[in-house]
């Protein structure tokens, strides 16, 4: 391999610049985009479009010279070019045009000869701003790509660790994160990414401790687990936390099992930290009580089975609610009080013959399905010793999931 030419990687303004894109291709549509995207004025060459570039010159957004490039001319008053004609000669001399001119050009078609190159890029939305992460690799893009794509993977899944030391007078924030059924694979790339950037991280007993467990020792993680029946941090000074650690400057993750605005307040800890001027991001997580039963095989709809479902709390008594098979219930924190709430089933219309299962650790090694009907099952929870968290699915579609017992002969 011979030796490469030297490259200075720099970021240019380019808004309300004109940009010439010389060629009507997909490789032009796909940079002129991105020229768009960073405000430039951009003019597209080519006598005919692909279906990209032909919906942004209806829509306005470019200027279209319908006709083959038709030398220097072409452009005039141009601050940056682009080749893609696919014809060697073309874009060779539209480089040659552009260097006369002192205006930078790419040349799609000749990654090792062109002047100018873009970076492989992608941009990264965190808590202190945009990132872009940019790779150039001279002459070989594919290996930019490849650069560009570990580095962004790196910062969604936490790996490269986005803290720095806040200084005095800097913006705190808040992220109300969810963290799906407790395991790693199920915090969007979202919640890494914010996680990457906290200093402080307020966990709750079902979030993904997994992922807490690899946090750098320089964060601080705050418990504020509950059990049932024991709320050894009360809500209110939840919130609190929030607050104060904010208002010091810092970067906070509230990181919670399941979906923060799924039986999880995270409307009350959004509600007090933005009259302080406190910026909240609710990032939604995987809830339980979809994700579970599935786990053990239960959709919460099905077609020809149910058509709809109702996610309720158990710690509270069951509001009267659609009483067939067909529609489902799914109890949150329905272990304690499951036999005052079959209780209540029965007394508001459902069959006490309905099937339900209670699904506990869901997504856990030592995940446990325990099946009956609305009539037994708080005996069988109660004699196989069920424990919180779970999750009651009350319904036709618990016949759907792996546990429930195959019909005998004589039953089908």
């Amino acid at each position: 391999m011979g030796d490469l030419k030297p490259a200075l990687p720099v970021v240019l303004d380019l808004t309300g610049r004109l940009v010439v894109a010389v060629g009507g291709g997909p490789v032009s549509a796909r940079r002129v985009r991105a020229f768009l995207d960073e405000g430039a004025v951009v003019r597209v060459v080519a006598p005919w479009l692909c279906e990209d570039l032909s919906d942004l010159a209806a829509a306005g957004r470019v200027d279209w010279v319908e006709r083959d490039y038709a030398g220097p001319s072409d452009l005039d008053g141009a601050w940056f070019a682009h080749t893609a004609t696919g014809e060697a000669s073309v874009d060779r001399e539209v480089a040659s045009d552009a260097e006369s001119l002192r205006v930078w050009c790419v040349d799609a078609t000749d990654a090792a000869g062109t002047t100018a190159s873009v970076a492989a890029r992608t941009d990264v939305t965190t808590p202190d701003g945009r990132v872009t992460i940019s790779a150039y690799a001279a002459g070989d893009p594919g290996l930019a790509v490849t650069v560009r794509d570990g580095v962004e993977r790196a910062l969604a899944t936490g790996t490269l660790d986005l803290r720095r030391t806040r200084t005095h007078g800097r913006r705190g924030w808040v992220a109300l994160v969810g963290g799906g059924p407790g395991t790693d694979g199920l915090l969007t790339t979202r919640g890494h990414e914010l996680l990457a950037s906290a200093d402080v991280v307020v966990v709750d007993r079902l979030a993904p401790r997994a992922v807490v467990d690899r946090l750098p020792a320089s964060v601080r993680v705050v418990d504020v687990g509950k059990t049932p029946g024991n709320h050894p941090v009360p809500q209110s000074r939840i919130n609190d936390i929030l607050v104060e650690e904010a208002q010091r400057g810092l970067g906070v993750v509230r990181l919670k099992g399941g979906d923060p605005y799924v039986l999880g307040r995270g409307g009350e800890e959004r509600e007090a930290c933005e009259p302080h001027g406190i910026p909240v991001e609710v990032v939604p997580g995987v809830t339980s009580a979809v994700s579970v039963p599935a786990a053990a095989g239960i959709p919460v709809t099905h077609r020809g089975v149910a058509r709809g479902f109702t996610v309720v709390t158990g710690h509270e008594d069951i509001p009267a609610l659609p009483t067939g098979g067909d529609h489902t219930l799914v109890l949150l924190m329905g272990v304690t009080q499951l036999a005052r709430t079959t209780e209540l089933l029965v007394a508001h219309g459902r069959s006490a013959d309905c099937p339900v299962a209670v699904v506990e650790r869901g997504f856990s090694p030592d995940q446990r399905t325990t099946v009956g009907t609305v009539a037994t099952i708080a005996g069988l929870a109660r004699s196989r010793g069920v424990r919180a968290p779970a999750v009651v699915v009350v319904g036709d579609v618990v016949r759907l999931g792996h546990d429930w017992p195959e019909p005998q002969p004589n039953e089908r």
